[in-house]
């Protein structure tokens, strides 16, 4: 996608292409607010209410597939299912509908207003609109024509998006970075510090750790899952190749014709535009005889199947299809014999079925399975002496760990008023890292923050602090102040990093608010959509 980009920059196409991807963040507003307040979303439920509005469903779905062009676009092929699911794109977009109907319900409460002036400037100044620098009002009618968009719906949605901004910048615009905030910043990044600190971690303690067959009892009972014996399953199976019909398949013209255009994205070239037919019409005509004869073959397995399941005879089924049968010993779903290592959907649904019933039929690639389970064994909880020696090591190792942090809690509320008794241990001066590198301590950047904001009359951690598998607890032996004299030249710098930080955090916190507010309810089920 990148390099079609790249290669056609200058087509029409591909610019229009560019105004989606910017439309498809202003896209949701005008699918929640382009119905008025009342009517909104009337039909096909609703995934959320916010006061007297309603986000409907529909709404939802095309916002959400807004998003996820959006990244798809950004993205490319590395815009996997699984990148999806992490950048929560279904919260996402919930979120930003909620956010969105609460940003206009306040800008029209405060009287923010967007001109016919500052719509027609916003939209001109957009490079996707423009040639040689300058708007091409032509070039705005064919692109929004070409993607169905009236320019009324479009100024509609830039207005709505402006308004948006005004009133983010009316709420950002409050913030002022104080002198004694700057001043704060100031020591916490000039400021160097010397702290002292006792650490305890589990393998040092393991060997005070005593054991009685109680605890060990104990333990196994509480986490019974982690040692029982896996269900095993045996199956007879038998698969039936694709290939096996291939050559009896007739296809029509017809038949070809459809199959060319339904399935265009096979046949593209390297600048994925559609190869011509004829030049592709062998290629089309095996595809097509190949899903053609794998779903006749599926048919008639099912049909089979169907007919004969209330049997449990896995090899008169067979004896109909011309297949013949075959056998596994006891597997696990973890180590499946070597014929079924890349059939996960195999394995799953055979362990989901019981004793003596019939499975499938299943296709993959390889072809389409039918099978039998022919026995099947319950995960089972393993007595304490097969496991005694591994058991005895995991509850050691974690009563370790507990004995660790009981330790450095009991350290931290005596090093914060007398040190005697206790192994200190202590860093060198330093100063703020953005990384969070505390020498001698290691790395971690929410520890950083915390001993930088200790002083003299607060010198110790309210509570220790794990990094890995060590916890310590912490005071500081002395704090060395930046000068004074230092912090005026600076100052005016400090405010200005500090500001965008302290806009962002209040306009957070000012959407907290109208939240809470609020009467907002969401749809338990509107993150099933689509899936």
């Amino acid at each position: 996608m990148l390099d079609l980009i790249r290669k056609k920059k200058e087509s029409v196409i591909i610019k229009a292409v560019f105004v989606i991807i910017v439309l498809s963040f202003i896209g949701t507003i005008f699918l929640v607010w382009g119905k008025g307040e009342e009517g909104l979303g009337r039909s096909g439920g609703y995934a959320a209410k916010v006061d007297r509005t309603t986000i409907s469903l529909e709404d939802y779905k095309n916002a959400y597939q807004n998003l996820a062009e959006t990244y798809r676009q950004l993205f490319g092929e590395a815009f996997t299912p699984e990148m999806e699911k992490q950048l929560n794109l279904r919260q996402q977009t919930i979120d930003r509908l909620i956010d969105t109907t609460l940003i206009l319900k306040a800008a029209k409460s405060q009287g923010v207003s967007v001109s016919k002036e500052e719509i027609s400037n916003a939209i001109s100044s957009m490079p996707a609109f423009q040639q040689d620098g300058s708007f091409d009002f032509a070039l705005y009618q064919q692109m929004l024509k070409a993607n169905r968009i009236t320019p009324k719906d479009f100024e509609g949605s830039k207005k709505r998006e402006l308004l948006l901004d005004k009133t983010r910048k009316a709420v950002m615009d409050k913030v002022v970075i104080t002198d004694e905030d700057a001043l704060k910043q100031f020591h916490k990044e000039k400021d160097r510090l010397e702290l002292n600190y006792v650490t305890y971690s589990a393998p040092e303690l393991v060997s005070e750790v005593k054991l009685t067959d109680a605890d060990l009892q104990d333990y196994l009972t509480k986490n019974a899952e982690k040692f029982k014996t896996p269900e095993k399953i045996a199956l007879s199976w038998l698969l039936l190749e694709h290939s096996s019909q291939v050559g009896n398949q007739q296809i029509s013209n017809d038949e070809l014709d459809t199959f060319y255009r339904k399935n265009l994205d096979r046949y593209m070239d390297k600048d994925n535009a559609a190869l011509p037919f004829e030049q592709v019409k062998e290629r089309v005509k095996q595809d097509a005889q190949r899903q053609k004869a794998s779903r006749a073959l599926y048919e008639k397995a099912a049909d089979t199947l169907f007919q004969n399941i209330k049997t449990g005879d896995l090899a008169l089924v067979a004896g109909k299809l011309g297949a013949k049968t075959q056998d596994t010993a006891l597997f696990t779903a973890n180590t499946p014999p070597a014929s079924f290592i890349n059939e996960p959907g195999l394995i799953k649904k055979a362990f989901e079925l019981k004793q003596g019933e019939l499975g499938g039929p299943i296709e993959t690639q390889r072809g389409i399975y039918i099978f039998k389970i022919k026995e099947k064994r319950p995960a089972e909880l393993q007595q304490l002496s097969q496991i005694r020696s591994s058991l005895e090591q995991q509850v050691r190792t974690a009563k370790a760990a507990d004995l660790a942090k009981q330790k450095a809690v009991e350290a931290q509320k005596k090093i914060a008023s007398d040190t005697t008794g206790l192994k200190l241990q202590q860093t060198p001066l330093f100063s703020y890292d953005p990384k969070g590198d505390l020498p001698g301590i290691g790395n971690s950047k929410a520890l950083m923050e915390k001993v930088l904001d200790l002083t003299t009359s607060a010198p110790a951690l309210t509570e220790p602090m794990l990094l890995g598998n060590r916890w310590y607890a912490i005071r500081i032996k002395q704090r060395v102040a930046a000068p004074q004299s230092e912090f005026e030249s600076q100052k005016t710098e400090i405010k200005q990093r500090l500001l965008p930080a302290k806009q962002e955090e209040v306009l957070r916190n000012w959407l907290k608010e109208l939240r809470s507010k609020s009467k907002i309810v969401i749809n338990p089920a509107f993150t099933t959509v689509n899936e």
